[in-house]
């Protein structure tokens, strides 16, 4: 077996056993109003509570909402293993490109916590590159949706919610550019 850089989940397993909390599943609803998220039978929805207040990392962040439902779904919807493993790598390849920009971002703005913020970036890549290593060995995409479900969903709200907030709050706290 190829051997990958990126191990996804041994870094998906670390975030779940460190928050030890409940999954945080936010089933989306259908609204009419244009902020609310469309129905998908699991998932994640965008709240406005997930901004940062910088809006290129918000609309990444939006966008990996979007990358992991669309996962979900190929589970859900019986796709083949050719197209559960390009959509799976497509997230892939967008959270390690958020993460350098991301990370690029907090030494722009000498972000105090860049070294921690960038361990747990590391960590999450292992366990990411884990669920990729699963899957090609045969996991099933009921069995993938069931660990994006319970690692990747809890991951990526209390990481937004939690670590990257304190960048947001950094940024915020120092006196504008001129």
């Amino acid at each position: 077996m190829e051997t990958k850089s990126i191990s996804i989940c041994g870094a998906l397993l670390w975030m779940y056993l460190w928050t030890k909390r409940r999954p945080v599943l936010v089933r989306r609803r259908a609204m009419e109003n244009d902020q609310d998220k469309t129905e998908t039978s699991s998932g994640l929805a965008w709240k406005d509570e997930f901004n940062l207040g910088h809006e290129w990392v918000d609309m990444q962040h939006r966008r990996l909402f979007e990358l992991v439902n669309g996962l979900v779904e190929s589970c859900a919807d019986g796709s083949d293993a050719i197209k559960l493993k390009g959509t799976l790598d497509f997230l892939v390849n967008y959270t390690v490109q958020h993460f350098n920009d991301e990370e690029a971002l907090q030494l722009k703005y000498n972000y105090p916590g860049y070294e921690r913020h960038k361990r747990i970036h590391e960590d999450f890549k292992v366990t990411v590159g884990e669920l990729v290593e699963k899957f090609t060995a045969g996991e099933t995409p009921s069995e993938l949706s069931n660990d994006v479900n319970k690692i990747v969903v809890r991951w990526l709200v209390n990481h937004i919610q939690r670590e990257d907030r304190r960048i947001g709050e950094h940024i915020r706290s120092l006196p504008a550019e001129k």
